[in-house]
């Protein structure tokens, strides 16, 4: 068999052959090392980008991370509650959460995203295994505020369920319906902090956040204003002077937390972009925001 292609086609493979040089030394650092994924954003919601999501989970795991994936379902919510010709309330960015709009967060996050995130993954090979916060009590909780119904903060975290998916190679996807010690109720607890719980419960080398922005920005007009990385008193100082805003706000309490609870870094990425996990995780440079400790555990 002769060579075909010439010098472009030799060089697109030196091109190939130079990424998953790159990749190496970072495949290794990582084997072995539990990575919590929350995903949420446009890639909850466009198919395609989904199909990605699932794809870097499942190289992730090919090649010996152990990635923990965490969703909520907002905008699918919603959109049951649209259909069945419910007003959602809001107060301070929290949907109030009566009984019924209970339930329907039940069902979408439990019987339908989660369902839907397994399914993609499996595609690829039987690994992803759906839980429930509920489940083994993985995620207790405690009610936030009488005022918002069964919304919950996280009370513990007791990883026992994960800890066993993990050590059989499997995948576990968690949606974050919790539940109280004393009566078994039910709430519907914040995606982004009970990702960044879990992560240092489990003593997780990363907690990444998928969202609709590319990461951090220094000023939230410019989406070239990106900061590649900061340290968490870096980031506490931007927090006290208000220049965290909207939705970034629980986000980044959330990577805080983690980070000083001992995660070894904390990761906003936009979700909106292909491989994003990919390129974060085994490129020098990577994509989004990384949050560290102190300046020696940044890139």
């Amino acid at each position: 068999m002769t060579g075909s292609g010439g010098p472009a086609h030799a060089a697109k493979a030196s091109e190939r052959v130079a990424t998953l040089l790159e990749a190496l030394p970072y495949i290794r650092r990582f084997r072995d090392a539990v990575v919590v994924v929350k995903f949420g954003g446009s890639a909850m919601v466009d198919p395609s980008l989904a199909g990605r999501f699932a794809e870097d989970v499942v190289l992730m795991r090919s090649v010996g991370l152990r990635p923990v994936v965490v969703h909520g379902g907002g905008p699918q919510i919603g959109e049951l509650m649209a259909r069945l010709g419910m007003e959602p309330e809001f107060r301070d960015g929290l949907r109030v959460t009566d009984a019924e709009t209970l339930d329907i967060a039940r069902m979408v996050l439990v019987g339908k995203v989660n369902r839907e995130i397994v399914s993609a993954v499996n595609v690829h090979g039987p690994l992803a295994v759906g839980v429930s916060g509920e489940d083994a009590r993985l995620l207790g909780a405690r009610q936030r505020h009488a005022d918002l119904g069964f919304v919950g903060d996280v009370a513990e975290i007791n990883p026992r369920i994960v800890e066993s998916l993990l050590g059989q190679g499997l995948v576990p996807v968690v949606s974050t319906i919790g539940a109280d010690a004393a009566a078994g109720q039910a709430y519907n607890i914040n995606a982004d902090t009970a990702a960044g719980a879990l992560a240092a419960e489990l003593g997780a080398e990363k907690v990444i956040y998928l969202s609709d922005v590319p990461g951090l920005l220094d000023d939230p007009a410019d989406p070239d204003s990106l900061v590649s990385a900061i340290t968490v008193p870096q980031l506490q100082l931007l927090v006290g002077e208000g220049r965290i805003t909207g939705g970034m706000i629980p986000k980044v309490e959330a990577c805080i937390r983690a980070v000083q609870g001992g995660v070894g870094s904390a990761h906003l990425l936009d979700g909106r972009v292909a491989h994003v996990l990919l390129l974060e995780l085994f490129t020098d440079s990577g994509v989004g925001t990384m949050i560290a400790r102190n300046v020696t555990g940044l890139r």
